[in-house]
């Protein structure tokens, strides 16, 4: 085993030389500047190689905390390390929040901005995109501020996989507190779903479909996160051939586990109800490899079909699955670059072999919908076709090599995937 360890699930083992944990941002300065290759740490909650190094790995995690919020402005601005979790509780005592969060509260707000990563909800961009700036140390050390306001390449600068610097910290744009609360249904069958789509994750302010792969018929549960501010108590699941989920008099309601944030419809503050899971518990599963391929939602419904027509060659390998509604964006690397895009994710059973076996036969099933993978999840895509759905991608590169010339911040992942060359010039 590697000193620096491996990913949060355990399915990949860094590489790197060693892992250094700078108290300030004048340290890790001073760690890059002395550093030939170099790259950001912060949660691990990747699945492959995407923040290897052949060098130093710089744990953003140990900085102080920062929080700095900005009224005037709507904005707050912390750590690059901090999670989503710890910047939520912090807005909570405030009269603002954030218009989103992912699945995990648990992860790194720099980290899930690097890497698109996503909630959920048809007019809900990625968490990227809730970016107003970011501070940056590049590959001399030095330290820059970047904004919307100061950069007009501002949309290749955010979502960058770590191939420009090292992220110490970032800038959130934040809305009005509000409250939500989360309800469940069951049982919605397959051919309503994939006829109804749009409409279905249109039901609420943010909406993940939980579908089963093993039955031909019944896709499943379906969780609805409501303002309650636009609760609509006339919505009625057996329109769509479901049902609510089952409630006990004192019990949790029907599938709530205890390391869940609280359902049947309890209103709760936002911070508590727009994560799947609690920031005080252990998130997901832990010992599994996941996969997400993004389609543009106009042609979700054919790509679904698609997948359930060899859903029997992967389904047995499926811990969980799920599927999200991202809006369209215009960051040049997000997955939802210039399409409202549909999310399949898939939570493997942690069995590298078979998952990629099976991976090839999924990615030929959705080919003729040009599916962008997830960049922190697994994928065996060739490098030319990701790129290839990036029209922006030139510029990116060209970028990466003005900010980054003597390649201090590049990795395999980088030069496979991107395109971009490791070598020192």
């Amino acid at each position: 085993m590697s000193e620096v360890g491996s990913t949060w699930s355990g399915c990949y083992t860094f590489a790197a030389r060693g892992l250094s944990a700078p108290r300030t941002v004048e340290q890790v300065q001073e760690v890059v500047a002395a550093s030939p290759h170099v790259r950001a740490l912060g949660t691990r909650h990747s699945f492959h190689d995407i923040a290897d190094t052949a060098g130093t790995l710089v744990n953003v995690q140990s900085l102080p905390e920062r929080f700095q919020l900005d009224e005037a402005a709507g904005t707050v601005t912390v750590s690059g390390g901090s999670t989503y979790g710890q910047v939520a509780s912090r807005l909570g005592e405030t009269d603002w929040a954030l218009g989103n969060m992912g699945s995990l509260p648990h992860i790194s707000v720099a980290g899930a901005c690097a890497t698109g990563t996503h909630g959920s909800g048809v007019s809900h961009r990625s968490l990227s995109s809730a970016v107003a700036g970011v501070e940056v140390v590049t590959a001399d050390g030095e330290l820059q501020h970047w904004t919307r306001e100061n950069c007009t390449d501002f949309g290749g600068r955010v979502l960058a996989l770590g191939a420009l610097g090292i992220v110490t910290a970032v800038t959130l744009d934040l809305v009005p507190d509000f409250e939500v609360r989360q309800d469940v249904w069951f049982d919605l069958p397959w051919s309503s779903l994939i006829e109804n789509l749009e409409e279905i994750l249109s039901c609420a302010y943010s909406v993940s479909v939980m579908p089963s792969w093993h039955d031909p018929e019944i896709a499943g549960k379906v969780w609805l996160k409501s303002r309650t501010d636009a609760w609509d108590p006339a919505l009625d699941p057996s329109r769509w051939g479901a049902r609510w989920a089952r409630t006990a008099g004192g019990e949790p309601p029907e599938g709530q586990t205890p390391n869940q944030t609280v359902q049947g419809g309890v209103p709760g503050p936002w911070w508590q109800r727009l994560p799947h899971f609690r920031p005080d518990a252990s998130p997901s599963r832990g010992d599994e490899i996941q996969t997400e391929y993004f389609v543009d939602r106009s042609r979700a419904p054919e790509a679904l079909r698609a997948l359930q027509a060899i859903a029997d060659r992967f389904a047995d390998l499926v811990l969980v699955s799920e599927l999200r509604s991202v809006a369209a964006d215009e960051l040049w690397l997000s997955p939802a670059y210039g399409r409202d895009s549909l999310g399949i994710h898939l939570t493997w059973r942690n069995d590298a072999d078979a998952v990629l076996a099976v991976l090839p036969v999924i990615e030929d099933a959705l080919a003729p919908y040009d599916p962008r993978p997830h960049w922190g999840k697994w994928f065996t895509l060739p490098g030319e076709q990701v790129r290839a759905r990036y029209p922006r991608l030139r510029e990116f590169q060209e970028l990466a090599e003005e900010q980054d010339p003597h390649r201090v911040f590049r990795n395999d992942f980088l030069q496979r995937t991107l395109g971009l060359a490791t070598a020192q010039v």
